[in-house]
């Protein structure tokens, strides 16, 4: 049982966030928690939003869906308020876990850089 303990911790940590995250969203808040929850459990990568209609963690139809975006509010204040507030991820010696993408993939250029001016 001793060795479950961080784990506990960890789940308590997500529920208390997911408690926070679901008070962020004023409008249309049960469909854009059900939004999220489907991104974030997709197989891969979200290609359109209608995709994750069927999605178990998105038990509505896609009028819903279009509906939570078209309309639902999030208190942009609050959440960033509670991502700050998260703790930092950290190994079991202390030291701070980051998770960065060094791939050598070309990303696509969404912001104009100096030289493409």
């Amino acid at each position: 049982m001793a060795h479950d303990v961080p784990i506990v911790e960890h789940l308590g940590v997500l529920c208390r966030f997911r408690q926070e995250f679901y008070g962020c969203l004023t409008r249309r808040a049960d469909a854009l928690f059900e939004l999220t929850d489907a991104v974030l459990c997709a197989d891969g990568p979200v290609r359109d939003l209608v995709g994750l209609s069927p999605a178990a963690e998105h038990r509505r139809g896609h009028g819903a869906l279009y509906g939570a975006i078209n309309h639902g509010r999030v208190e942009i204040s609050r959440l960033r308020r509670a991502l700050a507030g998260l703790p930092l991820p950290r190994a079991a010696d202390g030291r701070i876990v980051l998770g960065v993408d060094v791939s050598p993939w070309l990303r696509p250029a969404r912001f104009p850089t100096p030289h493409t001016r």
